[in-house]
């Protein structure tokens, strides 16, 4: 039997800690504020007076809510570093600086010692360096998540007696308007002549779409979703509705509008109006009637949704003329003719219109579809060529990545020493690089792949339909159309599923 000679492990010495701080205050009362500058000092002289620490960086968020990860930008730049390999320890006050939702915090903390990153929770007297804590910060994380959620409901109290009350306005001004004190809604003059102006020229019968154009024309900035919460809202009369929308009760928090789901409170003559009640009540009777005819326009045709503009990409709707006959046309063009040329199209032209492709492509689907065929089988040909090189490559990334893993942890043991490490770790990241580009590329082809079977589904579809269409077929259209562009008056173009495209001349009728 050969001697075995024994490797003591090596020890290292004054190993150097990258050090970082979170701080994070939950509002914007001066004591918080406060709290928050003394955070930063007290960690910046903590961390630089260690022996053994190297000061990174202090992350701060201010004023900022806790229970949604993503508006901590400090937080998350903080999470970025980590991922750069510049921190190896973090500190923080307590459990509910760091997270007050308990998944997200859990998921942070797992990829943070995955990274090699321990956490120290000061208050709770936590440190993440060894996995049994996970529990204790699962539990402080449930108290502080509940605790969250309990600051929340007493808000929504206090917020709801307010509004019992009569006392809450809004934290929020709409266009026309001004917050002052944070209380009060007081006018602005050159925006208050804009809104009455919006609601003349809505009243007169303008459309949403015309009043935005000419708006925006004259360097106003408001879009057509401004102007429809405009006409709707009572701020502009000088009354408040309360609790328009209202947040979930667990987290994470989100804002829903309310549709009956919360009881609403109305409120007379909290603000100066800036339209007249009898202005405004003929834009409501007005936006009723506009909604109405919308629903009935959002009533599914075999068109609905179908037929796009060619010039401007804005999609038709359906009209009944006085002569009692249905046309689709422009939705821009319906506005304001001078907006777009592309005017009405009778539907029995684009029936016809689609009777005439489909019989062309059923009379000659041995001219195109069988090429097509062929072309599509050659395709699968090499997609299968490919899925076994994709294999192949994500084993060697596979493989790459577990022999980076392996550097790291001899390196750490202090079996490889500081350069060597770096240059391997260089020539294993030139080949990931290379492999990760290759498999991009060819990642591309999966769409291919889905295009492929919606062309045999539309190919197969023509091969067992009618040999010859006469009426229009609203199933055999819906399973073959995807789209209908109108190049003109006269011309449209039938876009298949699969991406197939043919293009059809309407006859010259009145329109």
């Amino acid at each position: 039997m050969g001697k075995v000679k024994i490797i003591p492990p090596t020890i290292m010495q004054n190993k150097i800690l990258r050090v970082a701080a979170y701080c994070r205050v939950s509002s914007d009362s001066d004591d918080q504020l406060h709290s928050y500058a003394a955070q930063i000092r007290s960690y910046t002289a903590k961390i630089e007076a260690h022996d053994g620490w190297e000061f990174v960086d202090i992350y701060a968020d201010e004023g900022l809510t806790g229970t949604r990860m993503d508006k901590r930008e400090d937080f998350n730049r903080l999470l970025r570093d980590c991922r750069k390999g510049k921190i190896d320890k973090i500190l923080v006050k307590s459990i509910s600086r760091f997270a007050r939702n308990t998944r997200d915090c859990l998921v942070a903390l797992r990829e943070l010692m995955a990274l090699g990153v321990t956490v120290e929770f000061e208050e709770d007297n936590i440190q993440t360096e060894t996995l049994s804590t996970e529990l204790l910060v699962s539990v402080s994380g449930a108290l502080a998540q509940q605790e969250s959620i309990s600051i929340s409901q007493n808000l929504r109290i206090s917020y709801q007696r307010r509004m019992q009350r009569g006392e809450f306005i809004t934290c929020n001004a709409p266009y026309g308007y001004r917050l002052k004190n944070k209380k009060f809604l007081e006018i602005v003059p050159e925006e208050a002549e804009i809104v009455r102006w919006i609601f003349q020229q809505y009243v007169q019968g303008k459309s949403i779409r015309h009043i935005v154009k000419m708006l925006n024309d004259n360097g106003i900035n408001l879009n057509i979703g401004q102007i429809k919460y405009m006409i709707a809202n009572e701020k502009y009369i000088g009354d408040s509705l309360c609790q328009k929308t209202y947040t979930s009760e667990m987290l994470p928090f989100t804002e829903k509008d309310n549709h009956g789901e919360k009881e609403q409170y109305y409120i007379r003559n909290t603000h100066p109006a800036i339209i007249t009640h009898e202005v405004f009540a003929q834009a409501q009777k007005l936006r009723k009637r506009r909604a109405k005819r919308e629903m009935q326009d959002e009533k599914v045709y075999p068109l609905t949704r179908k037929m796009v503009c060619g010039r401007c990409g804005t999609p038709f709707c359906r009209r009944q003329t006085k002569r009692g006959y249905v046309v689709w046309v422009c939705r821009k063009h319906n506005d304001d003719a001078s907006e777009c040329p592309i005017g009405r199209i009778p539907e029995t032209e684009i029936y016809a219109a689609f009777i005439r492709m489909y019989n062309k492509l059923k009379q000659h689907q041995d001219v195109i579809l069988a090429p097509m065929f062929q072309q599509l089988d050659e395709l699968n040909k090499t997609l299968q060529r490919n899925n076994s090189v994709m294999l192949e490559i994500n084993k060697t990334i596979a493989e790459a990545a577990e022999q980076n893993h392996k550097i790291n942890q001899l390196q750490r043991m202090g079996l490889l020493d500081m350069d060597a490490c770096i240059a391997k770790r260089s020539e294993i990241d030139v080949k990931l690089t290379k492999l990760r580009a290759k498999r991009r590329q060819m990642l591309k082809n999966e769409d291919v792949d889905e295009t492929i079977e919606t062309l045999r589904q539309v190919a197969e579809i023509i091969q067992h339909g009618a040999e010859n269409l006469e009426i229009f077929d609203e199933e055999l259209f819906a399973n073959l159309a995807q789209k209908i562009i109108a190049e003109s008056q006269t011309c449209i173009r039938f876009r298949l599923f699969g991406g197939l495209e043919f293009t059809e001349h309407l006859q010259e009728n009145s329109r």
